[in-house]
């Protein structure tokens, strides 16, 4: 059988970009963006299958071969291709970029395996916050970490730059977040038990009783959903997530920056609702405060002293994000009743306000971590970051 003529001509372009070299390799331009936009293609299919992970968790028993798992692969695949790729040319990266893909594709590939007999030893682990898990968050947070860098180095000034910075950093959030997606299916799973209207199948919920030597009750279905403290879900969404939004607006460098990668995510996740709730699968709470969040990052660089944004943004964008998590509790969970049908849903999983002073002392630390880092920078590279054109 032949091969499609697309194909060949493909095949004639690349053939001779396949030599070795070392990294920091002069990149012609047309190879540059199709390294990059294949970046984007492996981070996009990695996105949508743990958009469906988690849902399908919450509702059948755990499969290596599960559809969830299929989609991720493929972006897996294709990142483990564009790592050897990069490493073998030399192309598209520099050493400190090529270095963090490699780094953060091993830590992956390594988690996988350990992933899969933590859950032969351990069964279900339906808690994303197992060791396992975060090391497969870590890996892919270091190899986005390095796509980014390669990007932002390598990538000429202009409109394509920072649209495809954006998206690169909204891929991160996505990444850092993900964690947080066990409370935000949880708490709706809570709501549906309580409706009777259970999203989990029989042998789900008969297996993860089992498994914590208690009947299918209240109890059990609480553990299963929320089995971390109330006060990981605030912490972790204004140190971790808005630390990334801080960094994307520093270096996208343009005014509203933080704001358009958090709603890039939020958007998605919006977007990915419905599907999931009328397709039978457990639907979630969506983090819409991380876009006020991003508002609030974007508003502290009005301020030009490094030390006083730093601490201004990180009031305000905790005392906002915290607001922000009472007001949506408050509001989503009568629209959740009206699209679900079940009364009583919350908006937001549990709030422990107190929890307000330690995620601003951490998100203030952050924030000047990365305010040293800028100022470690290149004059060019600092102009860049705090220009609001």
């Amino acid at each position: 059988m032949k091969a499609p003529a697309f194909v060949k001509d493909a095949a004639a372009w690349a053939l001779p970009y396949w030599t070795r070299g070392p990294a920091g390799r002069e990149t012609p331009h047309d190879l540059f963006r199709v390294l990059y936009y294949g970046w984007l293609l492996a981070f996009a299919l990695k996105v949508l299958g743990s958009a469906w992970d988690v849902s399908w968790h919450f509702k059948w028993l755990r499969d290596d071969l599960a559809p969830p798992h299929l989609i991720n692969s493929a972006g897996t695949a294709l990142a483990l291709a564009l790592t050897i790729v990069h490493g073998y040319t030399g192309y598209g990266v520099d050493r400190a970029a090529l270095r963090l893909i490699q780094w953060g594709t091993g830590i992956f590939l390594v988690a996988v395996p350990l992933d899969l007999i933590n859950h032969r030893v351990n069964g279900l682990d339906i808690t994303s916050w197992s060791p396992s898990h975060i090391m497969l968050y870590l890996g892919t947070f270091i190899m986005i970490a390095g796509v980014i860098r390669g990007w932002f180095m390598g990538a000429p000034p202009g409109r394509e730059r920072a649209v495809v910075l954006g998206a690169l950093f909204a891929f991160c959030l996505e990444n850092v977040h993900f964690p947080e997606q066990h409370q935000e299916y949880g708490i709706l799973s809570i709501g549906a038990w309580d409706n009777h209207a259970t999203y989990a199948e029989p042998i789900l919920q008969r297996f993860a009783a089992e498994q914590m030597g208690r009947p299918v009750d209240r109890a059990m279905a609480v553990q299963f959903s929320l089995p971390v403290p109330d006060a990981l879900y605030p912490l972790y969404a204004v140190i971790a997530g808005l630390t990334v939004l801080v960094v994307a607006r520093m270096m996208i460098g343009r005014a509203g920056a933080a704001t358009m990668v958090a709603a890039g995510y939020v958007g998605f996740r919006t977007l990915i609702w419905p599907l999931l709730a009328y397709t039978g699968f457990p639907p979630s709470a969506v983090p819409f405060f991380l876009v006020i969040g991003g508002i609030c990052v974007d508003l502290a660089f009005v301020v030009r002293i490094p030390a006083a944004r730093a601490l201004l943004g990180a009031a305000g964008a905790t005392a906002a994000v915290y607001g922000a998590l009472v007001a949506q509790n408050a509001l989503m969970g009568p629209v959740y009743s009206v699209l679900t049908g079940h009364k009583g849903l919350l908006g937001t999983p549990p709030l422990a306000t107190w929890s307000a002073v330690w995620a601003g002392a951490g998100l203030l630390a952050a924030w000047l971590a990365c305010e040293w880092w800028l100022g470690r920078q290149p004059t060019e590279a600092r102009v860049i970051a705090t220009a609001t054109p």
